[in-house]
């Protein structure tokens, strides 16, 4: 049976090719989460048509029509266009690694396909953010992503260091008197850092904190750290080395 059509707009995490004039796009949407659709045509030479390769770019922010089938693993794509053209990610380096590096963490964290429709608006806030953003802007960026994803996918490092607590678990996500018994832990400098992170209620607040390029990667491999410790089968991140060449 045919799935019904719905609207939905979406956020392109992945896409890959499928035979020889289609492709297969993992696409975050506000109406039902993470789905895989079928895209047929849209490498076809010669043929003119509304949706195109191009719109499932990842990080590309797309309206769509739909089918949906709560019984289908792979959904279709009828019609689409951009939401929001990025612009600016394309002219960017820096700016489209960054992007790449959340589509990933994304894919990493988004297993089952139903509605997230605050960690939806929370990635699309962060990319018009990241494209609006000045120079310098997405140094901070990935930390600040990586710490606000945990808490909307309901586990989340607590703010609280203080002298006399200067340890953060990272295995239990709080700071302590002492170091905790295992070597998944942050150490006091890189503690007293990710406090103001987590502090952080958007991200211009996180690019005012000033930090050199080596406390930069620390907290992102600490974010990281904590992400692989509560997310099954995390794995590693095909787009963290060209994000630590650029870290600056």
């Amino acid at each position: 049976m045919a799935g019904m059509l719905h609207t939905t707009k979406g956020v392109v995490l992945r896409a890959v090719r499928y035979g020889e004039t289609s492709l297969v796009a993992t696409v975050f949407t506000e109406a039902f989460g993470i789905q895989g659709y079928m895209v047929k045509g849209v490498r076809r030479e010669g043929v003119r048509s509304p949706i195109r390769a191009a719109h499932f770019q990842p990080a590309s922010l797309l309206d769509m029509v739909v089918t949906h089938h709560d019984r289908s693993g792979l959904q279709h794509v009828r019609e689409c266009r951009w939401a929001f053209l990025l612009t600016g990610l394309g002219r960017d380096i820096r700016k489209q690694s960054v992007a790449l590096f959340m589509m990933e963490l994304l894919l990493k964290c988004l297993r089952q396909p139903y509605p997230q429709p605050e960690l939806y608006a929370f990635t699309e806030t962060s990319l018009l953010a990241l494209e609006a953003g000045g120079d310098g802007f997405a140094a901070n960026f990935p930390i600040h992503f990586s710490i606000r994803l945990a808490r909307l996918l309901g586990f989340h490092l607590e703010e609280g260091f203080r002298t006399d607590r200067p340890y953060l678990d990272l295995q239990e996500g709080v700071f302590l008197a002492s170091p905790p018994d295992h070597l998944h832990a942050a150490d006091v400098a890189s503690g007293a850092l990710m406090d103001r992170f987590i502090r952080c209620t958007d991200a211009a607040q996180a690019q005012e904190i000033a930090m050199d390029r080596e406390s930069r990667r620390r907290l992102l491999d600490h974010c990281l750290r904590f992400l692989t410790l509560h997310v099954p089968d995390f794995g590693s991140l095909r787009s963290l080395p060209v994000l630590q060449e650029l870290m600056d």
